[in-house]
């Protein structure tokens, strides 16, 4: 028997947005092949009376509108039985930073469900009251969760088995190993004045991985000081 594929469920204003990017190259071959599938959802089809408001005006005041808990405590409820396991993320600037080993453990798992906010924000009794992981995925703002959501989709269905064609590709890039990656070159073995550097033509493989290992710390060090620890301080060097 065949097993299901890993799915991730959007709920959205915009499921037109999807699958949007994530329909071409890797993760498009990967969906026309079925080892991954997504469900996008109308949050609207919950929406209150005739117009089916889905917001309303911010309780105490203030600018924008908020995503009501009860139209969204809907949405939620007709895609994810209690019975499902999948993490349930709602993508917000507040929620935690995302991590290549967050990615991961998403990645192994069944696959996710994701809420793209809009307006001011949500209803905070929504996001308690159904368990939503609040996700960030850097310190700006966006007009919406969609986007953040295809990075997140992005980031798991590429280390999804089959996807990408080695899976050492995957191994050994920024922040599997704590550390930013290594530097990289190809032919022509001179551009414009600039040398591959001469180790990297010697065939010695125990020395190259020294050399990028080395490289590795060198530039994570220089650019990213705190995924080395709080012991480590270096200005980034411009």
């Amino acid at each position: 028997m065949t097993s299901a594929p890993w799915t991730a469920t959007i709920l959205t204003l915009y499921p037109e947005m999807f699958p949007g990017p994530l329909g071409i190259s890797l993760s498009g071959d990967a969906l026309a092949r079925g080892t991954w599938a997504l469900d996008a959802r109308q949050i609207r089809e919950h929406g209150i009376g005739r117009h089916r408001a889905v917001d309303d005006t911010p309780s105490g005041g203030g600018a924008g509108m908020v995503l009501r808990c009860d139209v969204l405590g809907a949405a939620i409820d007709a895609v994810a039985a209690p019975a499902d396991t999948r993490p349930r993320l709602l993508m917000s600037p507040r929620g935690r930073p995302l991590t290549q080993h967050r990615v991961r453990e998403l990645a192994e798992g069944p696959g996710i469900v994701v809420v793209c906010g809009r307006f001011e924000g949500v209803d905070e009794r929504v996001i308690a009251a159904r368990n939503l992981e609040e996700v960030s995925i850097g310190d700006y703002i966006l007009s919406g969760g969609e986007m953040a959501a295809m990075v997140v989709l992005d980031a798991c269905i590429r280390l999804l088995p089959g996807v990408m064609g080695k899976s050492v590709s995957g191994e050994e890039e920024s922040f599997e190993g704590g550390l930013l990656e290594y530097p990289h070159y190809t032919r022509p073995r001179e551009w414009e004045g600039r040398a591959i550097p001469e180790i990297l033509n010697g065939g010695n493989h125990g020395a190259i991985a020294r050399w990028r290992r080395d490289e590795a710390r060198r530039i994570t060090r220089e650019r990213r000081p705190d995924l080395l620890g709080p012991s480590v301080s270096s200005p980034i060097k411009r």
